[in-house]
């Protein structure tokens, strides 16, 4: 069995050289007769297996004695560390007015995307006598008023009863408080702007009769005086104070403004622990609208002379240590792999903080790190 092995291999041996012989012997061949087409095409099928073969060492993560990498000088920086969470744009002047009165609005004076200001009058509300009544009270005021002057310069004169005076300032008294509370109601038929705003919506008409409502009478905005509210975790708390600056991007807008934390809520969650912040933001463009969706990110560690390299060179070996490969014995555009075990720190914005392992100024391989090894030549 073992002579009849022995002999398939060896013809399979014979065949291959003999194939590789032919080969090279046409390849002779066509030079001699300077065949330049047919020479092309024995190139491009050459080159196609040479491609192959490249694809299935690459696919082996076979390693070779030299690789054309990427580096970049560690440099002192300055690493911020964000905390990011989502939160909701939002304004405390947002409301839906509603009617004091029930009646027929007789008035409107406010529509849809009007710029009005605190008091200003936006409609009217019949009265339904209301005035008539006023009238006749404070012609008994006055009545009531008079009576009571004379009485109290009588009375001051020694003159008349104390009765018949006090009983004049009673009536005095009563008509006024009497006067006070009509006008008091009738200042409720008046529609008036509770801030300076815009007017988002009316929902009514002029003619309408109208009563206290879900839907009011119309929706007053005022997008001047924005914020973001948002939860943080509870270990946060000491972290966020008021006047604290923080990023707010807003999605649907695709720009970032500079906002300050306004409030930090005194009460944690026990649901989720976490605790509510405020975050004023400008809006002088007027584009924020409440409901909007923002990312809040906020400065919560910085490092002012800190190494950091890009997160994605950082490897774990088998030990579980983190490391990264750093350029040495460095002559021109070459160079050796060094294998250097780090202690990373925080992550921001793809990049991680060194604590140790590395110096500042020193080369680390940026790209090709999955190719190459300890102490392999680099080109870069």
């Amino acid at each position: 069995m073992k002579k009849y092995i022995t002999l398939i291999l060896t013809t399979t041996l014979l065949i291959a050289c003999g194939k590789k012989e032919e080969a090279s012997s046409n390849i002779d061949a066509l030079i001699a007769a300077k065949n330049a087409k047919e020479l092309q095409l024995r190139k491009a099928a050459l080159q196609a297996d040479i491609n192959k073969i490249d694809a299935a060492l690459t696919e082996m993560n076979v390693k070779v004695d030299e690789a054309l990498v990427s580096v970049r000088a560690v440099k002192d920086t300055i690493f911020n560390h964000y905390l990011e969470v989502q939160g909701n744009v939002d304004t405390k002047e947002n409301i839906l007015i509603q009617p004091e009165f029930s009646g027929t609005l007789i008035a409107l004076n406010a529509k849809a995307g009007q710029r009005v200001t605190k008091g200003q009058v936006l409609g009217r509300i019949d009265d339904a006598g209301l005035g008539q009544q006023l009238a006749s009270l404070e012609n008994q005021y006055a009545l009531a008023k008079t009576n009571f002057d004379r009485q109290k310069n009588l009375w001051d004169k020694k003159i008349g009863s104390e009765m018949q005076y006090l009983q004049a300032q009673t009536n005095m008294i009563t008509a006024q408080k009497g006067v006070a509370q009509l006008k008091a109601q009738l200042a409720k038929t008046v529609i008036r702007a509770p801030f300076t705003g815009t007017i988002d919506e009316v929902f009514v008409e002029k003619g309408q009769v109208v009563a206290p409502s879900m839907q009011g009478l119309m929706r007053i905005v005022n997008v001047s005086n924005m914020y973001v509210s948002t939860s943080v975790p509870e270990t946060y708390v000491g972290k966020l104070k008021v006047g604290t600056e923080v990023d707010v991007y807003l999605t649907s807008l695709g720009k970032t403004y500079t906002g300050k934390v306004r409030q930090v809520g005194n009460f944690i969650n026990p649901s989720n622990r976490s605790f509510g912040i405020e975050v004023a933001v400008p809006n002088p463009q007027g584009l924020l609208r409440p409901n909007q969706v923002a990312k809040l990110r906020i400065i919560d560690y910085v490092n002012k002379n800190a190494l950091v390299v890009p997160s994605n060179v950082i490897q774990k070996d088998a030990n579980g240590d983190n490391y990264v490969y750093v350029v040495t014995e460095v002559n021109g555009k070459t160079g050796k792999a060094k294998k250097v075990i780090v202690k990373t720190g925080q992550s921001s914005e793809n990049v991680t903080e060194i604590l140790s392992g590395i110096a500042a100024d020193e080369l680390i391989v940026t790209d090709g790190v999955t190719s190459i090894s300890d102490g392999m030549k680099l080109s870069f």
